[in-house]
Order: C-alpha cells, then sequence, then structure tokens
C-alpha cells in the first residue's frame, strides 16, 4: 500500500502546475470577482473569506468575522466586499482595510441574498432568511414575512425583487417588497437565481435550467444533467452560461443554441460557486476539495499556474519531500525574512516564538488566548491533530498532514528554512 502511495504521489508531483488557489479549511460556497479582474473573493464553510490577487494566484488576506459557513460574498462598487452566512450576519469590508461594518447581526441563516441598485449612493440588500422573513438591509428593521424560506432572491429591471421559495413558487414583489405582485408555480425549487437582460435565469434542483421573463408570463427549461445545479455564473458579455452540479460537472453552454460548448475536464467534487471573469474566457470554481481553481473555458482545461514569486532558495532545497508538501500552505505562509504576510502570519523565525506574538499580523482573538511555543514537536502536533484540536476557538482553516513521513519532512524543511 505505501509502495503505491508514494507512485501516486510522484505522479501527482509530475503533473504540470495548474491554477489552485488553496488557503480555505472548507468547502467553498461562494465566489466573486472585482471589475478589473485583479482580485477574487471567497466565502467557505470554514467561517473565513478570503481576498486573493488573480496575477499571483495567492490570498492577499483572511477576513474573519463570521461565526458559521460564508455562503454569500459580493464585490460592490469601490472595492468594498459584502459577506453573509449561517450565523446570520452580513457584514461589509471596507475596500481600505479599515474595520468590517456588521450591517445585521446573528440571527437565523441567511439563505439568499441579492444587491438592489436603487441608486449608487443608497444601495438595498435583500437578504432571506431560514425562518422564511426576509430584511431590506442597511435598515434591519425593514422586515418581510414571506411564510416561507427564500432560496435564492435577484433583482428585474423594473425594481422588483424575485424570490425562489423553497415551495417551487417564484414570488414577485416592488419595494419596500412587504406585498406580493404575482406568483408562479415551478416543476421544481431554484437553488440558484440570476437577473439576464430582461429577464432571470434559475437552476432547478431537478437538473434544468429555467429561463424567465421580467413578468413571469413566460418560462423555459433546458435539461442540463441529472442531478440538482449547485451554481449558475453568465459570462460578461451575456452569451454563455456556466454550469455546475451536485457530481462535480462544470459546462459551458451557448445562450442562443443552448448547446453545450465545452465540459471542464474534473473539477471532481460538488462545485459550489462559479464566477465569470471580466475577460470572458476564464472561469474560477469553488468546491468540496477546499480549491479555487481557474478555467480556460475555450479548452476546457484549468490554467497553468501563474508564475507567483517562489522562497529565494536552491532548487535542490526547492525540490525536497518537505517543500512539495509545504506546497498546501503557499498561498497563506511564505517562509524567507522579506516575504511578508499573506493571509497567515510568515512563517519565517517561527520556531521559538510564542503563539499569536508576531506584531505585524492581527490574529484571531481564539489563537491569542493559547499558550503555546513554537517548536517541532508543537508544529508536528498541531498539522497531526488539527487547529480544532490544538488550538481550539480559533479561525485557522483545519488542515492537517495525516502521513508520519510527510510531516516529519515539512517539520525538518520548516526548521531549515526560516531560521
Amino acid at each position: 500500500m505505501r509502495a503505491l502511495l508514494a507512485l501516486g504521489l510522484a505522479l501527482v508531483l509530475s503533473l504540470p502546475a495548474f491554477a489552485q488557489m488553496r488557503g480555505h479549511g472548507g468547502p467553498v460556497r461562494a465566489i466573486a470577482i472585482s471589475p478589473d479582474g485583479k482580485t477574487a473573493v471567497t466565502g467557505s464553510f470554514d467561517t473565513t473569506v478570503i481576498v486573493w490577487n488573480l496575477e499571483t494566484e495567492t490570498a492577499k488576506t483572511v477576513l474573519r468575522v463570521h461565526e458559521a459557513p460564508v455562503n454569500f460574498v459580493r464585490v460592490l462598487a469601490g472595492g468594498h466586499v459584502l459577506s453573509a452566512g449561517d450565523d446570520g450576519r452580513v457584514v461589509m469590508w471596507p475596500a481600505d482595510g479599515s474595520q468590517p461594518v456588521i450591517l445585521s447581526g446573528t440571527g437565523p441563516a441567511i439563505t439568499a441574498l441579492a444587491t438592489h441598485p436603487a441608486s449608487a449612493q443608497n444601495r438595498s440588500i435583500i437578504i432571506g432568511r431560514a425562518d422564511g422573513n426576509a430584511d431590506i438591509l442597511p435598515k434591519a428593521s425593514n422586515q418581510i414575512r414571506l411564510n416561507d424560506r427564500a432560496v435564492a432572491i435577484a433583482t428585474v429591471p423594473d425594481g422588483e425583487a424575485v424570490f425562489a421559495m423553497a415551495n417551487n413558487t417564484l414570488r414577485w414583489s416592488k419595494s419596500p417588497f412587504n406585498s406580493t405582485s404575482r406568483v408562479i408555480s415551478l416543476p421544481t425549487v431554484l437553488n440558484i437565481l440570476l437577473p439576464i437582460d430582461n429577464g432571470l435565469i434559475g437552476g432547478g434542483a431537478d437538473g434544468k435550467v429555467y429561463f424567465i421573463s421580467a413578468d413571469g408570463a413566460s418560462v423555459r427549461s433546458i435539461e442540463v444533467q441529472e442531478m440538482p445545479v449547485t451554481s449558475l455564473a453568465i459570462s460578461p458579455d451575456g452569451t454563455k452560461v456556466a454550469v455546475a452540479g451536485l457530481r462535480g460537472a462544470v459546462a459551458i453552454y451557448d445562450r442562443q443554441s443552448e448547446k453545450e460548448l465545452v465540459k471542464l475536464v474534473g473539477p471532481g467534487l460538488p462545485v459550489w460557486s462559479l464566477a465569470f471573469h471580466p475577460d470572458g474566457k476564464t472561469l474560477l470554481t469553488g468546491g468540496a476539495d477546499r480549491m479555487v481553481r481557474k478555467w480556460d473555458i475555450t479548452t476546457g482545461q484549468p490554467f497553468a499556474a501563474a508564475n507567483a514569486p517562489r522562497p529565494d532558495f536552491p532548487a535542490a532545497v526547492m525540490n525536497e519531500k518537505g517543500a512539495q508538501v509545504f506546497r498546501a500552505c503557499e498561498a497563506c505562509h511564505t517562509v524567507t525574512p522579506d516575504g511578508g504576510n499573506r493571509a497567515g502570519p510568515t512563517l519565517h523565525g517561527v520556531f521559538g516564538r510564542k503563539i499569536g506574538s508576531l506584531a505585524s499580523y492581527t490574529y484571531s482573538d481564539g489563537f491569542n488566548r493559547h499558550n503555546i511555543t513554537w517548536t517541532a514537536e508543537t508544529i508536528s502536533r498541531l498539522f497531526r491533530e488539527g487547529p480544532s484540536v490544538v488550538t481550539p476557538g480559533t479561525k485557522m482553516p483545519e488542515q492537517k498532514v495525516t502521513d508520519p513521513e510527510d510531516l516529519k519532512a515539512l517539520v525538518d524543511w520548516l526548521e531549515k528554512v526560516t531560521r
């Protein structure tokens, strides 16, 4: 068995380096990309929001306020980031890196979210909650009683909000959205609902994609797969639709012909989130394997990894087994004196350093409660048992190295290169 595992590792390490951004400790539930295409934002089951540099494919920062899975992220005008999740919180992260603004505190889980462009200065945020109510933010007192759970929300050009309900209906409401103008029934619940041109597009639990007119008078569907649709994305020019499902398949469809153009090769496992890059040729996917991947939609193949800065060590050092294991950590940590902090603190000088003591990095409150000095023994235990055991209460992504040989190689390599 060990020989087979070694062979498998050798085959993986011999493959081309694909654009895979790893920093989350759980499934990637949401993706958004900035209008300039330089930054992506992801939300995860691990409760964190990560801001990524798409040019280097590295994590710029980890945003920690949520206490439960983050299911929605948006990039708003001016670079502000919006996030919401199962803890009931809606958080606005200012582009300048200042303290986040909590627009809605803890409460019933948020099951749907849409932004309503009433005006650039007075943008409304519409959220649906697990208790069957909906809120209009930033004034949380504007609550709507839906009497059922909203699964998705979208807005249409005339200013109405459309709620996809758990009872297989669509409900149209005009601002302030507390009265219903029309309701239509569908054969299935729509897991996703997006505005498109003068109408709506939805992803059904029956594996179909639904095209709905803005007033709900016309509904047609195309069958794309047997399993529920988990995510949809529309290309910037509106001509293509990306569809993801529970089995991990992601297909790109032409809107006009409704024909499949290409299928992404091997995304694997459920794909929970999709986002088109502004260039119209690149798609980002996030799934249950904790990875964010960049795909070329013209070929269906993943892009090669960017030429991200790498530690300034001889090639022999970078080819050691410990360096190969460390590749899963590169998105969040550097090891050289001038590498600086990424999503996590620099590991330069970590041996002998007390937990949470690096002045240039802002740690989570939970991390600061522990009394640990980082040594070969304590670092080994952290990766062997996981942060949830060694540093309970922290928001460090849950990463483990379960193979004893890999773990020893990693710790030995870190001890050599971080001093």
